[in-house]
């Protein structure tokens, strides 16, 4: 476990008090330089940055700043106490320039901070943009500044914490292999997303199951099309992935749309024989009221305006024939129920469904936080998109939820932003949901 006031880091602050009030000892003595300089460069550089226990780069750096950060509280607050000494000097007449020692110390412990600062805003994940701004408005303010680090330095602290747990865990099963099924996984995304490499819709999740011997494709279908045109590119999609491996099926895990995708690839399109299970994750089964009602109170000009939009939008980005509204009345109760009477369960593959919902509005983020209450007044409690009734399917159902904090939405259950939330640690449970598979020798 890492901790910021390690005898070392503290060391580390005590350098950086000498330095940063060490103006009247360059000024007498030049060649002093000689000795400033290095210290203030080991200040900046090693605090934190230690390779134990943290492998990637990323969360090195996200301890490295989070003790820089903390080191430059510290040096202001000694320095404060010295420089309030070295005034009194002043007043006296038996200390010159001491303006210009007050301005060496502010710009090393400026350095210190912007230096830290840097770090957090460019490598944490679960920082968030709230704790980034407040520390770049109230960073460099006294006392304030002791309020918003302390808040940001423990998460970014628990985030590196969690991370070195995670790689140990995994360094601990690594011969074990657990999540080395008999066939590959095809991870299925929802509605109006893609399966891009910079943007990942899975989040951390298929480098987790990698990690543990997976061996993961995706749908790599479009963003917004029919259940049936989506069912067909997948369907393709799954045929190329057998020719691909040589396997004889592929495990499904399929989130939101992506379930009615699946599901109809396998009743329709004759696909069961090529799946050996199907895991939907928050599908909308039973569809979603809301999305009917809005509909039904948008008008014929608006529906077009938007799906135009949308479709030239994503034409752009790699869709080739999109079709917004055909995506959206497809998720609708009315479309979805009428599929659900009419798709069967496939005999001979496993099938399963899971759900999970938020209890607060504001514990999603945008947009399932905005529509969450206009989603409830329709399909009642809900994960930000789909209600808590349209989620049971196939053999076997898995409600999941935390113990604590307010819930688990249609986002985090993919990990689409990577935010660690309270309670559900949201990459072991894929690996313990795909080693449940391998364990039925799928």
């Amino acid at each position: 476990m890492k901790k910021i006031f390690t005898p070392l880091n503290l060391l580390y602050a005590l350098i950086a008090v000498f330095v940063a009030n060490s103006y009247y000892l360059v000024y007498s003595h030049h060649f002093a330089w000689a000795l400033i300089v290095p210290l203030f460069a080991i200040v900046n550089v090693l605090p934190g940055n230690v390779r134990v226990g943290i492998k990637k780069l990323r969360f090195r750096l996200c301890y490295h700043g989070a003790v820089l950060l903390s080191i430059s509280v510290l040096t202001s607050l000694f320095t404060f106490i010295i420089q309030l000494f070295l005034g009194i000097a002043y007043i006296t007449r038996r200390m010159p320039f001491y303006k210009d020692g007050l301005i060496f110390a502010a710009v090393a412990i400026g350095v210190l901070f912007i230096h830290g600062g840097i770090y957090f805003f460019f490598c944490s994940i679960q920082l968030g943009i709230r704790w980034r701004i407040a520390g770049a408005l109230f960073g460099m303010i006294p006392i304030l500044n002791i309020i918003v680090l302390r808040n940001t330095v423990s998460k970014v602290i628990d985030e590196v914490n969690f991370e070195i747990e995670n790689e140990q865990r995994n360094l601990e099963r690594r011969a074990g292999k657990v999540c080395k099924t008999k066939y590959p996984i095809l991870l299925v995304h929802g509605v109006f997303f893609r399966d891009w490499k910079k943007f990942k819709y899975w989040g951390r999740i298929p480098e987790e199951l990698e990690k543990n011997g997976a061996k993961v494709f995706f749908g790599e279908h479009q963003s917004a099309l029919s259940v049936e045109n989506s069912a067909l590119e997948l369907a393709e999609r799954i045929r190329c992935i057998l020719e691909e491996t040589g396997a004889k099926k592929v495990n499904i895990i399929a989130h939101s749309k992506g379930g009615l995708d699946s599901k109809y690839a396998l009743d329709k399109l004759g696909m069961a024989p090529y799946v050996a299970s199907l895991t939907t994750i928050n599908t909308p089964h039973r569809g979603c009221i809301f999305a009917e009602r809005l509909l039904d109170k948008s008008s014929d000009g608006l529906k077009k305006t938007v799906s135009t939009a949308y479709n030239a939008a994503m034409k752009k980005l790699g869709d080739k024939n999109p079709d917004f509204l055909a995506a959206v009345e497809d998720l609708t109760a009315k479309k979805c129920n009428a599929l659900y009477d009419e798709l069967k369960i496939p005999e001979g593959v496993f099938t399963q469904s899971i759900g999970s919902v938020l209890y607060e509005g504001k514990e999603g983020k945008f947009p399932l936080n905005f529509i969450f209450r206009y989603v409830k007044k329709y399909d009642g409690l809900n994960d930000g998109l789909v209600g808590i009734n349209s989620f049971e399917w196939g053999s076997r159902y898995r409600f999941i939820k935390t113990e604590k904090g307010g819930g688990i939405s249609h986002a985090d259950v993919c990990d689409i932003w990577q935010q660690n939330r309270e309670g559900f640690d949201v990459r072991e449970f894929y690996v313990k949901l795909v080693f449940d598979l391998k364990k039925r020798g799928l």
